[in-house]
């Protein structure tokens, strides 16, 4: 039985530390960010891997920063024979890197060299790729800049948003390991560079990339709402009170009004000029203070006051 030390943090990387309790491998030990504040009321909660480590009755470490920390020094002593990382959220000093025989492979939510970093299915969706998927990697000190094992992919289509594409590719990412890391144990399977040229980058987002720019088309606002949903969620403003804008339509209209003004208000509709004389519907949005909303409800409840010509931005 193949000895195994995880590392993860998200929802993401739960189906894959199930997957290989299930497939018979020994995860001698889960390692995982340190329980944080979350929620208005900054409940201290743990990482959904550690709820899951625990459900099975793994041990768990929790650094708050694994290089020189005493964690790394029990990694050492389990001496794993490999190391299988999956949105961590940490990097791994290179003296941890040559503990395990097999070294250390990293299950990435991009189709590498493209969108190297942290936000990897955001970008995806926000720059209107067509399709997204998982990357089998050796992890090198490099950020995501290891040798390819293997690789999966999935469409995007117009209804997915990072929350639905986390969850296809967590499970894509499962299959993918589970059928790629029998053959980098019997040492069948060798990593494949990258292509440098072909290197691009998805650092996590700021809240200067939250905000929508109106001058962008519809289309294009679209996938920014949908690349950040449901988190960050992108906003715009409405005299000095931040919407976060849940869910939006492009549609087939064109309209001469600047990018920004509001250009239709029924009582079940709300449509914004946007770039080069696109339109889009708000379907959901939260404004500042409230929960999220179906544009009717907003409409006629604290959105009474939303008239046509008014500006946003």
């Amino acid at each position: 039985m193949t000895k195994v030390v995880f590392m993860g943090t998200p929802q993401f990387s739960v189906p894959i530390l199930e997957g290989l309790v299930v497939a018979g491998y020994e995860v001698q030990a889960v390692v995982t960010q340190p329980d944080r504040p979350v929620g208005r009321k900054r409940v201290i909660t743990p990482t959904p891997v550690k709820e899951a480590a625990l459900r099975l009755e793994i041990p768990v470490l929790q650094p708050e920063k694994i290089s020189g920390s005493p964690e790394m020094e029990q990694i050492r002593d389990l001496q794993p024979e490999i190391i299988v990382t999956a949105a961590f959220g940490q990097f791994l000093p290179e003296s941890l890197l040559q503990v395990p025989v097999h070294g250390a492979i990293n299950v990435h939510a991009s189709l590498l060299p493209k969108y190297r970093g942290g936000a990897p299915v955001h970008y995806a969706i926000m720059e209107g790729d067509q399709e997204a998927g998982v990357t089998i990697m050796e992890m090198i000190k490099k950020m995501d800049a290891g040798g390819i094992y293997s690789q999966g992919k999935l469409p995007i289509t117009r209804q997915d948003d990072v929350g639905t594409m986390f969850d296809k590719l967590s499970l894509l990412g499962k299959e993918l390991l589970l059928e790629t890391l029998p053959k980098i144990l019997e040492g069948s399977l060798k990593p494949i560079p990258q292509e440098e040229a072909k290197v691009t980058f998805s650092p996590n987002i700021t809240r200067e990339q939250e905000a929508i720019d109106w001058n962008k088309t519809a289309e294009s606002i679209d996938h920014q709402v949908r690349g950040m949903r449901p988190w960050p969620i992108a906003f715009t403003m409405y005299q000095e009170q931040r919407w976060k804008l849940w869910a939006v339509t492009p549609l087939e209209e064109k309209t001469d009004e600047a990018p920004g003004t509001i250009i239709h208000r029924g009582k079940k509709e709300l449509w914004i000029a946007c770039g080069e004389g696109t339109v889009l519907a708000v379907n959901e949005l939260q404004p500042a203070g409230k929960g999220k909303q179906a544009i009717a409800a907003f409409l006629n409840g604290s959105g009474q006051q939303v008239a046509v010509g008014q500006q946003v931005g």
